[in-house]
């Protein structure tokens, strides 16, 4: 699509725009925003090697629209440019490392503690891309505005977008860094049919000869630097994952039961990361901190209850069972543990109780030789 011929009086007036977003984005909450052009064909080549891999586990949902992907505007008509936003979310003092060694506790990813952070990211978005509409249709009286924001839940390759942008630098763990934030924050975008100019400065990868990332991940996830294999990485078995999570990866899953954050946590870039501000990411029910068995316990009423409102809820009631059984078969040998395994045996499904099983014969043989990561 033919982008519109600007005179000088609108260029000038789609930049002071630009400038008005930056504010607009910081009042908001964002700690950056950037804008990019909609054209990702550099992207379509590692995109397809990764789809014919099968890379992407059960989530088929990702080749079948793997157009939707690379051509934005096949997302949203008439999208030249992308806006794409950050937002920090790790709490002060989650104590990731300490939890991860405490062999008793739950292992929640850090950005799982608090509210979910579609609906908050979304409308902020939503906030920005109105106050756009509302200056570009004096700018633009020819042109009928069409906007439509997104946070993590369409086929957007948010990550390329995003270092386009400038916003950072995907890591060799395939996530976004930057330079002087790390990469514990989330990421949204708006897709617009709006002619901003774009950002100029990218930023330069600097992940050099470091693999930390890589040789830290407990599955061995990464085949190479730069691609994650969906099928072995703890995020993929704990949350997308709805079947069975096969026996080689559960002694290495250690008590990690929502995600995984280990390539995060080892990041030297990490050291800049700051502590976010927002009230509804911080830690809820104590899950930043809590016992395995003590989670295990809940009802579903009480993990429905606990869990309103948060991205661990889309798991369901018997995964979040199926994956603090594993984690309680990764604890220290306790009767309360095995009789706690055994009360929930033939109640739920079948599925659940091969994961109960497993936790049982582990929690009764203590003396078991326990592995702390898969090779490659």
């Amino acid at each position: 699509m033919n982008e519109i011929q600007l005179n000088s009086e609108q260029t000038a007036a789609l930049e002071s725009l630009t400038n008005k977003i930056q504010n607009w984005a910081k009042e908001l909450g964002f700690q950056q925003i950037g804008i990019c052009d909609a054209n990702l064909s550099s992207e379509a080549e590692r995109f397809e090697e990764w789809l014919d891999k099968q890379y992407y586990g059960s989530m088929e949902w990702i080749a079948e629209r793997k157009t939707l992907r690379l051509q934005p505007t096949e997302l949203h008509a008439g999208t030249c440019r992308v806006l794409s936003v950050r937002m920090d979310y790790l709490p002060q003092d989650t104590e990731q490392i300490k939890i991860l060694k405490s062999p008793e506790k739950a292992y929640i990813s850090r950005y799982a503690l608090g509210r979910d952070y579609h609906k908050l990211i979304r409308k902020r978005l939503a906030l920005i891309a109105e106050k756009i509409r509302g200056e570009a249709e004096s700018i633009l009286p020819q042109l009928i505005v069409s906007q439509r924001p997104f946070v993590d839940s369409a086929p957007v390759l948010e990550r390329p977008l995003a270092e386009k942008a400038g916003l950072g630098w995907v890591g060799k763990h395939t996530l976004l860094i930057n330079q002087q934030a790390g990469s514990w924050f989330f990421l949204g975008e708006i897709y617009t049919n709006l002619p901003l100019p774009v950002n100029q400065q990218l930023q330069e990868n600097r992940c050099g000869s470091c693999e930390a990332c890589i040789k830290v991940c407990p599955t061995a996830a990464f085949p190479k630097p730069y691609q994650l294999d969906a099928r072995r990485c703890i995020s993929y078995l704990t949350i997308e994952n709805k079947g069975t999570i096969p026996e080689e990866f559960r002694e290495v899953m250690g008590n990690r039961v929502f995600g995984c954050d280990d390539c995060q946590a080892i990041c030297p870039w990490n050291k800049f990361a700051k502590a976010t501000d927002e009230k509804d990411f911080q830690p809820r029910h104590g899950l930043a901190n809590s016992d395995l068995l003590h989670l295990f316990l809940w009802d579903e009423q009480t993990f429905l209850k606990n869990t309103e409102g948060s991205a661990i809820r889309r798991i369901g009631y018997q995964s979040w069972l199926r994956n603090l059984a594993i984690g309680l078969g990764n604890a220290p040998s306790s009767p309360d543990i095995i009789l706690a395994l055994e009360t929930r045996l033939n109640q739920i499904s079948s599925l659940l109780d091969e994961h109960l099983l497993w936790a049982l014969e582990q929690q009764k043989n203590p003396r078991r030789k326990r592995q702390r990561k898969l090779k490659p």
